[in-house]
């Protein structure tokens, strides 16, 4: 017996460029590939046979050879505030997590690019999960593609252009940090953007990232949507303990970085996200290091602020500050002249609110088990044990 063994390609893979390559290697001109991303990103269609204005005998190939496979969900919840979240397979054991904010004028999807996070933010529940993989075009772009034809279905909207689009602004702020998955990423934010696909505006689509400085550069080059920058702290001592990542690139490597991207950015400014923790970041004198920081002569960057409260969770040992306190806070930044707001905490009855984001990951990275060991061995050999600590003569 001879087992068929082709492996179909997964057409969510493609961006509008390969899509033109493959239409051309199975023979076909390049409009059959725009049509074909149409009917795919538009539709949401993933049966070839509906595909009518397709040639039969394309129709035929595609039959044979390739597939339209987003991750399927796993659940579907739905806030009492209208946030909405799915848990979608990604294979292996692994499953991420993508959800929708509707407000008034607009539906924001937060998308996931990564089975867990290797950056270990000590606030965010997704790294104390540990890290397992990266996720392909096809999964990231797919949370996308499932999302906004399963919100369309669940109101009664046909697909294709003349139905009321759901998702209007897409954030790259999920489980994992998106810059360390870069080519799935970029791929994916191409199909946002081609008028064939999801048509958003750059300006419209938002990566955040803990700060992977040769990266934004990279971004900022391949495709320069807006960016925010989680920055979470005011100095470098206090960003080391949040953040590790800091250690490799610190704020004034950071600040350079954001300022050499704004000169290619859809807007004139950068966010910065900055999560409010009682007691660790949120004095007066933080926010006056913030304004020292960001209106620095040399590093300085025109920026807002986004201010999150915390959503507290058990490992972290941490805890939100006070709505005095963020107040307080914020109107330091504001009255030294910079934006800023307060971010609602939106969908935190079924854990989608900003620093929840957990899924289900097979961690590769042990973090758990290291985590547990330095604690037993800091109450063994002290506290610095493990740490760079500066020896001063």
């Amino acid at each position: 017996m001879i087992m068929n063994t082709t492996t179909l390609t997964n057409l969510l893979d493609l961006d509008p460029a390969q899509l033109i390559a493959y239409c051309a290697e199975l023979g076909e001109k390049p409009f059959r590939a725009k049509q074909l991303q149409r009917w795919i990103h538009q539709f949401g269609a993933s049966d070839f046979d509906a595909m009518t204005d397709l040639a039969k005998s394309l129709r035929d190939k595609l039959a044979t050879r390739a597939e339209v496979r987003a991750p399927a969900i796993i659940s579907d919840h739905t806030s009492t505030d209208g946030t909405r979240k799915w848990l979608v397979d990604v294979g292996n054991g692994n499953a991420v997590e993508t959800v929708f904010i509707p407000e008034d004028n607009r539906g924001t999807l937060c998308i996931s690019t990564q089975a867990g996070c290797a950056v270990n933010c000590r606030f965010c529940s997704t790294g104390k999960q540990g890290f397992n993989r990266n996720l392909s075009v096809g999964e990231i772009i797919g949370q996308l593609w499932m999302a906004e034809f399963e919100l369309r279905r669940t109101k009664g909207i046909e697909p294709g252009p003349k139905g009321e689009r759901q998702i209007t602004n897409v954030v790259m702020m999920g489980m994992g940090e998106p810059l360390l998955n870069f080519e799935p990423t970029v791929t994916a934010l191409k199909l946002m953007l081609d008028d064939n696909a999801y048509g958003l505006s750059r300006r419209r689509v938002t990566l955040s990232t803990s700060g992977v400085v040769p990266m934004m550069d990279k971004l900022s080059q391949e495709v320069p949507v807006a960016l925010a920058v989680s920055l979470h702290a005011s100095n470098d001592t206090l960003r080391d303990g949040l953040i590790p990542l800091n250690k490799k690139y610190p704020l004034k490597e950071l600040m350079a970085a954001c300022k050499r991207y704004l000169e290619f950015a859809p807007r004139d400014f950068i966010t910065f996200e900055y999560c409010m923790l009682d007691g660790v970041n949120d004095s007066d004198e933080h926010a006056r290091e913030l304004l020292a920081l960001v209106q620095d002569r040399e590093f300085g960057v025109n920026c807002k602020f986004n201010l999150i409260p915390f959503n507290p969770f058990p490992e972290s040992g941490l805890f939100r500050s006070k709505n005095p306190r963020i107040k307080a806070f914020a109107q330091v930044l504001m009255d030294g002249g910079i934006i800023t707001t307060v971010r609602k905490t939106r969908g935190d009855d079924i854990d989608a609110a900003c620093g929840q984001l957990a899924g289900e990951v097979k961690d590769r990275t042990r973090v758990q088990e290291r985590m547990e060991k330095m604690t037993e061995y800091q109450q063994k050999f002290g506290a610095n044990f493990g740490k760079i600590v500066e020896i001063r003569s």
